[in-house]
Formats: structure tokens, sequence, C-alpha cells
């Protein structure tokens, strides 16, 4: 295997192994986002994208490389010369094999590389949605609390609104009854002081027949007292 190839056959293990850490069941996200926010890899951050794209081309080069070496030596033109020599089939097969395997190596590198990066990804969001549904299940324990309490509270002001309600009634009834006593004593006044102007008009009219009696009776004294002053005269 040549220098390239044992290169990305390691870096092919490695990645192996580094899915099945992160794939690790025992490991929480939050512990993985703690690890990945320690300060060593902000410094390699400015330079994980660049990194990223380039190990992509490079394995999609190898790729293609492995691809084209499979097609030429499973080619109907090398089956043919293989055919002629048993030496030269041999090595054929030999050629055929080496690029078959550098297919599935740099192939899977190239799939492993990829789905890492997801798996890092997938794990950040994974800590981050977990820490937010922590905070959003803290404040919807404050808002049920919160519900409960406003709840308990409503109930005693309804309880307070009735009996004020009941009481306001009770009040109402007695300033009704109040009010008919006092209309029915207004009315009894009224009556009274109707019978009063009714007495007094009674006693108008009586004084006015009087004093019209009285003057007749002083104008009958009055014309009484003259004749009798004349018959006395002429008396004398």
């Amino acid at each position: 295997m040549s220098l390239q190839w044992t290169a990305v056959a390691c870096f092919l293990y490695g990645q192996i192994v580094v899915n099945l850490v992160l794939c690790f069941p025992l490991i929480s996200a939050q512990r993985w986002r703690s690890f990945f926010n320690w300060r060593i890899w902000s410094w390699f951050s400015p330079y994980w994208n660049k990194a990223f794209c380039t190990m992509i081309m490079v394995l999609v080069v190898l790729f293609l490389d492995a691809i084209r070496e499979v097609q030429k030596y499973s080619s109907p033109q090398s089956a043919q010369e293989a055919q002629v020599n048993q030496n030269l089939f041999d090595h054929l097969h030999m050629k055929l094999f080496r690029a078959q395997r550098n297919l599935y190596i740099s192939g899977f590198s190239l799939f492993l590389w990829l789905i890492m990066r997801r798996i890092v990804t997938l794990v950040n969001q994974v800590a981050i949605a977990t820490v937010d549904s922590a905070g959003l299940q803290a404040q919807m324990v404050g808002a049920i609390q919160a519900a409960t309490r406003y709840q308990a509270e409503n109930l005693q002001l309804k309880q307070a609104l009735q009996a004020e309600e009941k009481t306001t009634s009770a009040k109402s009834q007695q300033m009704e009854k109040e009010a008919e006593s006092r209309a029915r004593d207004l009315k009894a006044a009224e009556e009274v002081v109707r019978t009063s102007r009714a007495e007094v008009e009674a006693m108008k009219r009586q004084a006015k027949g009087l004093t019209q009696e009285y003057d007749r009776l002083l104008t009958e004294h009055t014309q009484l007292q003259n004749l009798q002053n004349t018959v006395d005269k002429k008396d004398q």
C-alpha cells in the first residue's frame, strides 16, 4: 500500500473510533458541548471550515482516482490481455483488488467524514435543545405555579364578591323596606296635611260667615240705636 493510501486508511480508522466515541451513550450531550467549548477548539475554529472542505476535496479526488483505477483494470481490454498471459492475469487481479480496496477506503473515509461533522452538529444542537428545554420546563413550572396562584386568588375574589353581593343585596332589601316605610309615612303625612287644609278651609269659611253675621248684626244694632234716638227726641 502506498503512503497516501496508508494515510487514508489511518484516517478512516481514526474516523471510526471518533464516531464510535461520539455515539457512546454514557457520555451526555452536555459533556460533549463543554468539551467542544474548550479554548483550544476556539483557536482552530477559523481554520476548521477550510480544513473540512480541503479534506473533502482530497478524499473526492482519491475516490475518483480509485474509480478510474477500478474501471481501468476491469475493462474488457484488460481482461483479454490477461487471458493471453497467466502472470499478467494474476497481476491484473492484484491491481484490481488494490483499486477496489482504495475505492472502499476513500469512499468510506469521505462518508464518515461527512457523518462525523453531522454528528458533532447534532450533539451541539441536542445540548442546546436540552438546556433550552430545561429553561422552558422551569418557565412552565413557574407559569403553572403562577396560574395556580392566580386561580386561588380569583377564587378568593369570587367568594369575596359573592359575599359582597349578598351583603349588598341584604342592604338593598333593607333600604327598599325603609323606602317603602318612609313612603307610607309620607303618604300618611300627606293625608294629614290634606285633612288639615280641609279643616283650615272650613274654619276660614266659618270665620267668614261669622264676620258677615257680625257685620249684619252690627248694622242692625246701629239702625236700632239710631231709631231709638229718634224716638227719644220726639218724646221730648
